[in-house]
């Protein structure tokens, strides 16, 4: 699911605190996603869905406006009806829900890049970084691996470049589908759009902080 926007994060030793808490599985207990692999497994129309945080918990929203609690029975009922399967909702436990990595970073640089190969624009939240950077050049991320980065409070080691898979081609809440963009991060920079890192030291960051 696409996430939301939000003025400030704090950072745990997990990583983001509440990014990907839960998952949704499917009846063979694996992750519900858009792409099949080991650990996850397309879940038709479930990338039309949001996810968000609020004083309440943790929230699902579907096409049509209407929100469900997570924890809550009537949420089950609706993603049967939505998606054509049973589903359930899982709490992280010691088997993280994470992919590459705890926290993934993405210069708008190098968004851009792709979009002005494309001939169109390309939306950052298609790539599910936590946290988007005011970047000048494209892929400088990339030259942060191994480096500590200091936000805010947090600090930050970048540890990989980031991996893209045809996710990021699909249509996904309200953005439709855009074939393409998978082929050209790979023609630009090999498959890679973005970072990882790993949390040193816990905090909280905000919208505007400088970076160092």
């Amino acid at each position: 699911m696409l996430g939301e926007d939000v003025e400030s994060l704090e950072l745990d030793s997990r990583g983001v605190v509440g990014d990907r808490s839960w998952s949704i599985r499917t009846a063979a207990d694996k992750i519900g996603s858009g792409k099949n692999t080991r650990r996850f497994a397309a879940v038709p129309r479930l990338l039309e869905l949001r996810g968000a945080s609020g004083p309440a918990g943790v929230s699902v929203t579907f096409p049509d406006g209407s929100t469900y609690a997570v924890e809550s029975r009537e949420l089950a009922d609706q993603l049967l009806d939505h998606c054509g399967q049973p589903l359930t909702l899982a709490k992280e436990t010691d088997v993280s829900h994470f992919d590459d990595g705890p926290v993934s970073l993405i210069g708008m640089s190098s968004v851009d890049a792709v979009s002005r190969t494309r001939g169109e624009p390309v939306d950052a939240s298609r790539f599910r970084a936590n946290i988007v950077l005011d970047t000048s050049d494209p892929f400088i991320e990339e030259t942060w691996i191994g480096s500590q980065l200091r936000l805010g409070d947090a600090t930050l080691e970048v540890t990989m470049g980031s991996p893209r898979c045809v996710m990021v081609d699909m249509a996904t809440a309200e953005m439709p589908a855009q074939p393409g963009n998978l082929t050209t991060i790979g023609r630009l920079n090999e498959a890679r759009l973005g970072v990882i890192a790993r949390v040193v030291t816990p905090g909280r960051i905000s919208v505007g902080d400088r970076v160092t």
